[in-house]
């Protein structure tokens, strides 16, 4: 959430930010002034009554000592606190609490301005697509074929967007969680963490999610149904990605300055309804209503976050590098970035099979914008009061999309798929051969 001072001091630099994301100023903060004056004067007001308040308090004592009549004075108290608590309790705060709750993060001003992902901006690339002296396939048709993907017999038990997988291929994705988070604990100093895979509206609102992309998750009947504006403790929702429940670890508590960075990894299974989506991607596995994925979170200092930033996409990059994989790295604009994102590097990892570059992970830098919703802080050395942490998170990959791109990238003309070296201790074998997986897979 942005700070409402900053909004209050910059209106017109924020309407501009927003115009550059695609969406309409004029809607996102419409009557934004009138609900602020309007909140302001209340507490205003407020703060008056309650030292009148205060002034008869010590007149009504004064007049008992005395043993003189206060009867007056207290109906006049009663009549304040009433006025103090409806003021308090007014409208103006809670539609303003809802509108801000609805504004994206700004950009930062390095992020290029565009529309859409064809305006985003090319950083680097790394390894060189292989020749093949063959048609590649697409990975949908090698994992049949293998006998280690099986997305007829995912869909009779879960419907479309499920897969099964089959002996190597039900190895090869346990591998990559554990070669990633092998990795990223040893090697790049994250702590590893296993969270919940369910979450309260709470923490959906903390990371952003809610109110905005209510349709995007799956919730669970095991409460009363979502109110939007009504963030509870005690409901469920599937998570999205990890992001959720590790950013919300600390939520609503004040972190010492000497904890920061944090850095911390976890694997989860990851549940999205993928709203919107219908008629994209329907062949193979890049977009799925469950996917496993590894994912790097980071609590730090704001003037450390741009360089932890780069660090974790660093991070990210060197397992694509490790299992020598041609990736690039792309800069979002300001129209393709997410909702709480201040700026965003996309990975996307080449498939040959398909002959482009698909994104494997999402590096995204959100300022104090979670922390604001979430209530994470810290309190900084010699300083009385406290301050907002930035949250950072980025795939560490996502799984899933990690396997079909070694299927892609490393099959040869027989059928069979090479592993990578990297991944051959995890693996037990250098090759994947054709029906290597259990009896009655495809």
């Amino acid at each position: 959430m942005l700070d409402l001072a900053f909004v209050r001091a910059n209106l017109e630099q924020v309407e501009a930010k927003l115009r550059t994301r695609g969406g309409n100023a004029a809607d996102v903060l419409a009557d934004f002034r009138t609900l602020d004056q309007d909140r302001r004067e209340r507490i205003t007001e407020a703060e008056g009554l309650k030292a009148t308040r205060k002034k008869l308090s010590d007149e009504i004592a004064r007049l008992r000592r005395d043993q003189q009549d206060a009867s007056t004075q207290m109906e006049e108290t009663k009549r304040l606190k009433a006025r103090i608590e409806e003021l308090e309790s007014g409208s103006a705060e809670e539609a303003l609490r809802e509108r801000m709750a609805k504004v994206p993060n700004l950009p930062y001003d390095d992020v290029p301005a565009g529309a859409s992902a064809d305006d985003n901006l090319e950083m680097k690339r790394w390894g060189e697509p292989k020749e093949f002296g063959f048609a590649p396939k697409p990975h949908w048709e090698l994992g049949e074929q293998l006998g280690i993907l099986d997305l007829e017999r995912a869909a009779k038990l879960s419907g479309a967007r499920f897969a099964v997988y089959w002996g190597a291929g039900a190895r090869l994705e346990r591998a990559l969680a554990q070669f990633m988070l092998d990795m990223h604990t040893q090697e790049h100093g994250y702590t590893e963490v296993l969270p919940p895979f369910m979450v309260n509206s709470r923490s959906l609102f903390g990371t952003g999610q809610l109110p905005k992309f209510a349709e995007d998750l799956f919730r669970c009947e095991d409460g009363e149904p979502y109110q939007e504006g009504e963030y509870r403790d005690n409901d469920h929702w599937l998570i999205p990605t990890a992001e959720v429940p590790v950013t919300n670890l600390f939520a609503n508590e004040t972190l010492d300055e000497n904890q920061l960075t944090t850095s911390l990894v976890a694997h989860t299974p990851c549940f999205r309804s993928e709203a919107g989506s219908y008629g994209k991607d329907v062949r193979g596995i890049i977009r799925q209503h469950q996917f496993q994925k590894v994912e790097l979170v980071k609590f730090t200092r704001p003037e450390d976050s741009a360089a932890e930033h780069e660090a974790l996409t660093r991070n990210a990059e060197t397992v694509l590098e490790r299992l020598e994989l041609p990736y690039r790295r792309m800069l979002l604009c300001t129209g393709d970035m997410g909702f709480s994102s201040a700026k965003t590097y996309d990975l996307e990892v080449w498939l040959p099979g398909q002959q482009l570059y698909r994104e494997i992970s999402s590096c995204s830098n959100f300022d104090a914008f979670q922390a604001r919703r979430a209530g994470v802080r810290y309190r900084p050395k010699g300083q009385s009061k406290s301050a907002s942490v930035h949250t950072l998170n980025g795939s560490g990959l996502a799984i899933g999309r990690t396997w079909l791109a070694i299927l892609e990238n490393y099959q040869q003309a027989d059928g069979s798929v090479r592993v990578p070296d990297a991944l051959i201790p995890y693996m037990g074998t250098d090759v994947i051969k054709p029906h290597s997986a259990q009896q009655g897979a495809k």
